[in-house]
């Protein structure tokens, strides 16, 4: 059986035999009149970094190959290269950043990582939304699509997550779920998958005949489905997922690994359930999932300030005004300042950029270095301007 990391080792291989290759050419053409020291190692450069933009590209060039309606409110966008190559590896449970409208959203890949000539990215419409109605509304087959590479950390670790894994999903929070069961099930994986996966309604569940069908042929693979609001003919599980509801379909969750994503209210309600049933915190993992809804909930944030007062932003010789409370990458953004950005909730640090004047609010989410605030540095993705700033972008 191929272990499930080995397509990320292969692709390390192959980078370093790209490398290796290249350096032996070097060495015997090093004393030629016609072709330079210092060209061949411009030369070693560029392909070590082409060869490694194979497997960590900024930016993927790709087409819709299949657009197919999930839910009314749901789609799953199908994509490839153009020329048919396979895309870089990732993770069960990564994300890529779709590029669109003068922004980037991330969106989780819904597809099985054994299966890399194509990406599935699983949309749902999110109300006033920007990019995610853009892509239901405006996105066919046979268009073109921005994406970047895969990122994130809610991924399963071999050598610290264990093989009986529990996974809470609300809404659109089942995308990654449905990665890492198809993975389990496509390479065959000695590992046992217990989604609960709870939904506003029978008509709101995405992939229900699939992971339905999933469950009933494999049985290291249990789905339960938890609906909030049923109507008739529903004689499953109802309401929310309680700490009572998880204990009665799980059992003990002693030595166990529970994933959680969905909406950010389900974050806390979930830590708190969990925590009822006396699973350590360290066993618990949480997708990031955007910036903070309201930052002025936060306990730090600074008591008195107006979030709706606006101030003075300058960065790139652009100056501009914003609200106190809205993230400075999406202020910025507008402004047409555009950083490089990714998960937009405070983990990659893409965004990071240098305050030169001013203050802000760092959000709970950010993932900061314990050097960043006293130098300056912030994830202004979910940065808040508390004054007049400058910035080095």
């Amino acid at each position: 059986m191929k272990h499930p990391l080995a397509d990320l080792f292969d692709g390390a291989e192959e980078i370093a035999r790209a490398i290796s290759s290249r350096e032996t050419t070097t060495d015997r053409t090093s004393d030629s009149d016609s072709d330079p020291a210092h060209d061949h190692d411009h030369d070693d450069v560029a392909h070590s970094r082409r060869a490694i933009g194979t497997c960590h590209p900024e930016r993927l060039d790709l087409v819709v190959s299949e657009v197919v309606e999930e839910t009314p409110s749901t789609r799953t966008f199908r994509l490839r290269r153009p020329d048919g190559r396979d895309l870089p590896p990732f993770l069960a449970g990564q994300y890529v950043a779709v590029y669109a409208d003068g922004t980037s959203r991330p969106y989780a890949i819904s597809s099985s990582p054994a299966r890399l000539d194509h990406y599935d990215l699983t949309v749902r419409r999110v109300p006033g939304g920007r990019i995610s109605s853009h892509l239901l509304d405006g996105l066919a087959a046979g268009d073109p699509l921005t994406t970047g590479g895969p990122l994130g950390t809610f991924h399963h670790n071999p050598l610290f997550h264990g093989d009986d894994l529990v996974f809470l999903a609300g809404g659109s929070g089942v995308v990654p779920a449905m990665s890492m069961i198809r993975e389990i099930v496509d390479r065959g994986l000695d590992r046992r998958f217990h989604l609960l996966y709870g939904s506003r309604d029978l008509g709101d569940v995405v992939f229900r005949e699939e992971l339905d069908a999933l469950a009933a042929a494999d049985p290291r693979i249990r789905v339960d489905h938890v609906i909030q609001n049923p109507g008739g003919g529903w004689a499953g599980p109802t309401g929310l997922l309680s700490a009572a509801l998880i204990d009665a379909l799980t059992g003990p969750l002693d030595g166990r690994m529970a994933y959680v994503c969905g909406p950010q209210a389900l974050y806390p309600y979930a830590l708190d359930q969990l925590t009822a049933l006396v699973l350590p915190r360290r066993r618990i993992r949480f997708e990031a999932n955007g910036a903070p809804a309201d930052p002025t909930r936060q306990p730090h944030w600074p008591a008195g300030t107006d979030p709706a007062e606006e101030v003075t932003v300058t960065a790139r010789g652009t100056t501009f005004r914003t609200p106190r409370g809205r993230p400075l990458l999406d202020a910025l953004e507008d402004a047409g300042v555009r950083p490089e950005a990714a998960c937009r909730s405070g983990e990659c640090g893409l965004c990071r950029l240098r305050v030169v004047k001013g203050t802000v609010h760092h959000a709970e989410e950010a993932r900061l270095r314990l050097s960043d605030p006293p130098a300056g540095y912030l994830h202004s993705c979910v940065a808040y301007p508390l004054t007049d700033l400058e910035l080095d972008v």
